[in-house]
């Protein structure tokens, strides 16, 4: 017997994708790299103005959850969009936005 969850595959790649788009650095980081083909950590950090740590962390929640890939090319990391996740995040985020129920009536009043 299988177990029923609540959550979608596609639900559950959205809530990942949004947790790592939660924080404003994240969203700096990945305005910066949407403008580059790809860069480096020192790039990175020279834009933003927190520690390198601080950076590092930040790069590795949006590594984990696909939306940048890194590559080491030493004693470097070179970042950039993963374009294929970026498509599916664009979709996902997309049709979840465009949902809302069609109607005249307002929840609220």
């Amino acid at each position: 017997m299988t177990k029923k969850t609540a959550e979608t595959e596609s639900q559950i790649q959205l809530a990942r994708f949004a947790k790592a788009m939660g924080h404003p650095t994240r969203i700096a980081i990945l305005n910066f790299l949407l403008k580059q083909d790809s860069c480096y950590f020192g790039d990175i950090h020279e834009e933003l103005p927190i520690a390198k740590a601080t950076v590092s962390q930040h790069l590795k929640e949006l590594k984990d959850s696909g939306l940048i890939q890194g590559e080491v090319e030493a004693p470097k990391v070179k970042y950039c969009i993963n374009k294929a996740n970026w498509q599916i995040a664009q979709t996902l985020f997309g049709n979840f936005l465009q949902s809302i129920k069609k109607n005249d009536s307002d929840c609220c009043k």
